[in-house]
């Protein structure tokens, strides 16, 4: 493909040379002329392991070069890449003014030039930047459609500094978030060369996951640094606990825990954060992400009962009692608190739960209980069917299959609050469907 790569700093360099050297035509665009300079020299700008190799067999092939003028970039390529920079303004929100130029050069290109042309956004960008911000621009300064005259992507990148040329050719994936499939197929044909699964996926979806990696890169350093520091003061090696850690790739280092929904709960995790939070209390230690877990959790309870608050409605029915489904265990379950609170400020609620046989549970399980809900069993119900026909709202409160069939029972009058995502693709659902993080 013919390819413009607009912004030659460290995701630009290693993009226009990793192109280049998989057999693309790369025109790099940059406002400052060093740049400009040295890459046609067959230097790289950046410090990089690896790059300046592949921009020199570039320069010298003659399938990359630079320059400074966008219009004529344009003009001779298929494709752009929008590399450039999206520093922070002084109160953390993102500073455009790069991006946005950028765009309203490419349109007033496009506005001299008949042949459809694909933008793609490389540059991280906070969701709905792409559609609400940019599309509007470069349809104003082009005088075309989206869809029709150009194309627009989302392409997150996932390099790291000092690997980015190894992160370029190996990753896990590769990210296209498309306008339409036209768009989408367009770049993917730039990746041909790469061993990786390409995942296809809304605009805003791909600039939503970029930051997901960064906050949970940054959130595991953050966690990573308050175990070192607490296990300091208990004369441990830290590293030693999370290199232990690490080797459980079913649980720690897996897709376990990281599903969105309702709030954690059950007789291990709420416990044991507060102990190792209280035992931080007692040596001195700072364990702020730790703390907020368990403030987050809490929040995530409230979100649920303001779901069925916002809908109006009085008569309110709970499928699933116990923490998480299969098991009667109704220690520190979520669905408790969130029971208890609607009952308390005056909803008519009824609950069932197929595991939570009130006659069986003893022990500490059946003291959370009573103590959390005294009047439990006044609310409980025999069957899903008559939660059902005598709620206006109903609330799935764990993934039991029992409640896959729960979305064919919905009359429309009712609201079905989804806090387990038993039924996120929605279809056929006759009344209103809301999930909580969905």
């Amino acid at each position: 493909m013919k390819v413009s790569v607009f912004g030659l700093g460290y995701v630009g360099s290693v993009s226009a040379a990793c192109l280049a050297r998989d057999g693309h035509e790369v025109i790099g665009v940059d406002i400052n002329p060093q740049k400009v300079e040295v890459v046609n020299a067959g230097r790289s700008p950046v410090l990089e392991p690896g790059l300046e190799g592949l921009i020199g067999a570039g320069v010298r092939s003659g399938v990359l070069r630079a320059t400074r003028e966008e219009r004529q970039a344009v003009h001779q390529t298929d494709l752009s890449l929008i590399c450039v920079g999206t520093p922070s303004h002084p109160n953390g929100s993102l500073d455009l003014t790069y991006v946005e130029n950028v765009v309203r050069q490419i349109g007033e290109a496009l506005s001299g030039r008949g042949a459809y042309h694909v933008v793609v956004v490389r540059s991280t960008v906070l969701p709905g930047t792409v559609r609400e911000r940019l599309l509007p621009i470069l349809e104003q300064t082009s005088g075309r459609r989206a869809g029709a005259g150009f194309g627009l992507c989302m392409n997150p990148e996932f390099l790291r500094e000092s690997s980015a040329v190894e992160d370029y050719d190996h990753p896990s994936h590769v990210v296209i978030g498309e306008l339409d499939p036209r768009s989408g197929r367009a770049v993917e044909q730039l990746y041909g060369a790469i061993r990786a699964p390409v995942v296809h996926t809304g605009l805003e979806t791909a600039e939503m996951v970029k930051y997901v990696n960064n906050a949970f890169h940054a959130l595991k350093i953050a966690f990573a640094n308050e175990i070192g520091n607490l296990c300091k003061v208990h004369g441990i090696d830290g590293r030693e606990v999370m290199e232990i850690f690490c080797q459980d790739r079913r649980l720690n280092i897996s897709p376990a825990y990281l599903r969105p929904g309702f709030a954690f709960g059950g007789s291990c995790l709420p416990k044991d954060t507060r102990a190792l939070l209280y035992r931080a209390k007692e040596r001195d230690v700072e364990a702020p992400l730790l703390s907020a877990a368990l403030s987050s959790n809490r929040q995530q309870i409230e979100r649920g009962i303001e779901m069925v608050e916002r809908t109006g409605r009085r008569r309110v029915g709970v499928l699933g009692l116990s923490f998480k489904p299969g098991t009667d265990d109704v220690r520190e379950s979520p669905v408790v608190p969130l029971v208890e609170a609607l009952h308390g400020r005056g909803y008519q609620v009824s609950v069932y739960d197929e595991q939570v046989d009130l006659g069986r549970i003893v022990g500490a399980n059946r003291t959370f209980l009573e103590q959390g809900i005294p009047h439990i069993a006044s609310l409980m119900r025999p069957s899903i069917d008559e939660v059902v026909a005598q709620s206006e709202v109903i609330v799935v409160a764990n993934a039991s299959p029992a409640f896959r069939r729960v979305p064919h029972l919905i009359r429309p009058d009712q609201v079905l609050i989804d806090l387990a995502g038993v039924s996120r693709e929605n279809g056929g659902i006759r009344g209103k469907y809301d999930g909580i993080c969905w």
